[in-house]
């Protein structure tokens, strides 16, 4: 897999080692292993070149010459008894989708306490993440807490900035009023090793560490409320975890009262165990991090707490060598997932190109995507639904004509914020930072049909 910068030809070490030399050829190898021909349904292509784009604008089937036996011939399926309801009440995927699963980086971190495992972008569709999907990042390990012994409490820092202190067993939370809504959460590292140019060959491993799912829970905001804050004096919150690592966030009072949830559901079910059950924070818009599971406090403060993990962790190296700290929103961002990194088209003609774009400021207004390398834009389209801080599904449609291409796509917001490319990133960001790249992707599409990882400035 080629990862190259094609306007200076030059391979920079990356400010963080993300991946070892061992684990980038071990993630190789699992990319051509594990590689689902791009798009199955691309058979058409493949027995049609390029004619397929006239036969599919016509909505026909594609004849196959001699007949198709798994037509012709009537399968086992069709003349026999299948098998009862799942025998463990909890259904699982088909055997044959078995490789579609949560991946760990090889050289990320060698302990089983602290580990990242990544969405498989490249075969999902539409804007939902299945729960045994979403991306995990641990600081301490993951525990299944059990509910009944679970408390949350709420209190100030001093008693002014709260009225009535109070600790919430589960039980009283989830019979408050709930919302559900559908809401991405992005670690602040996603895409971290574009930054040094590190050759990481697939959509999973460049962007996999973002997921979208209906989260259910009540607004902050209403226990806040049945406490007495004071918003007037009250400034900040801190969220702290149950979890061995003492994770704790300061966010914004605004923020608090605005959209953040205490959640408790994710796609129709409990939380995970390793996504916090049995409760956890959500913070539409901001890193991932700051969605703090296995919640156990909230405290209202009057000025930014400066937690070991945004104190040391989680911020920005900038040119000038400061630090930039609190950086929390997950700017307007976009990826193509098919084609992308490890995927080959099967031939010349027909696709369907597909990705997704999501923005921690508002909903996504357009995405625009490239075959040159940024030199030419056209409109891709939007599907529904299109919500606030939520992943958007986009498609578009290409007829290739065998000859290499660079793929790319751009988003813009609903602020009007168009994201950029790398180059134009590192000009006001550097080349030392692990956090918040937001910066356009490319893949490089060889005649083979083979696609791989470059950058384009």
């Amino acid at each position: 897999m080629n990862h190259e910068n094609l306007h200076s030809g030059k391979i920079q070490k990356a400010p963080e080692s993300f991946l070892s030399k061992e684990g980038i050829k071990m993630v190789a190898l699992e990319a051509r292993q594990g590689r689902r021909d791009f798009i199955r349904s691309a058979f058409v292509a493949a027995a049609t070149g390029a004619g397929a784009s006239a036969v599919m604008a016509q909505g026909n089937p594609v004849p196959v010459d001699g007949g198709d036996p798994n037509i012709l011939n009537l399968p086992d399926h069709s003349k026999g008894l299948g098998q009862g309801v799942a025998t463990d009440g909890y259904g699982k995927p088909s055997k044959f989708e078995s490789n579609v699963q949560r991946r760990q980086s090889p050289g990320l971190t060698q302990t089983t306490q602290s580990s990242v495992s990544f969405a498989p972008l490249q075969s999902l569709f539409g804007i939902v993440t299945p729960s045994g999907l979403h991306f995990e990042r641990h600081h301490q390990g993951w525990w299944d807490v059990d509910p009944s012994g679970h408390r949350l409490m709420l209190n100030g820092s001093d008693p002014s900035l709260m009225k009535t202190p109070k600790v919430f067993t589960m039980d009283e939370i989830m019979r408050m009023p709930c919302v559900s809504r559908f809401h991405f959460i992005e670690c602040g590292a996603n895409s971290g090793m574009e930054w040094g140019n590190v050759a990481v060959p697939t959509v999973q491993y460049t962007h996999g560490m973002i997921s979208c799912s209906e989260f259910t829970g009540v607004p902050l905001a209403t226990l806040l409320d049945l406490c007495g804050v004071d918003l007037k004096q009250g400034k900040y919150i801190l969220a702290e975890g149950a979890d061995g690592s003492g994770m704790t966030r300061t966010i914004p009072i605004e923020a608090a009262m605005d959209d953040v949830l205490v959640v408790w559901g994710m796609n129709g079910e409990m939380l995970r165990p390793e996504n916090g059950y049995p409760l956890r924070l959500l913070v539409p818009g901001a890193q991932g991090v700051s969605s703090v599971k296995w919640l156990r406090r909230i405290e209202v403060g009057d000025q930014p707490y400066a937690s070991k993990d945004e104190a040391v962790h989680y911020i920005d190296l900038m040119p000038n060598g400061l630090h930039r700290q609190y950086a929390s929103i997950q700017e307007c961002k976009s990826v193509i997932t098919t084609p992308s990194g490890g995927q080959q088209l099967l031939n010349k003609g027909f696709y369907n190109v597909s990705g997704i774009a999501w923005s921690g400021r508002g909903t996504i207004k357009r995405v625009d995507v490239s075959m040159d390398g940024g030199k030419n834009w056209r409109e891709a389209r939007l599907e529904g639904p299109i919500l606030t801080k939520a992943i958007t599904r986009f498609n578009i449609n290409w007829d290739w004509d065998g000859s290499p291409a660079i793929l790319q796509s751009r988003a813009i917001d609903s602020t009007g914020y168009v994201q950029p490319p790398i180059n134009m990133l590192r000009e006001v960001r550097g080349t030392r930072s692990i956090y918040h790249n937001n910066a356009i992707q490319s893949w490089k599409l060889d005649a083979n049909g083979e696609v791989s990882n470059v950058q384009v400035g």
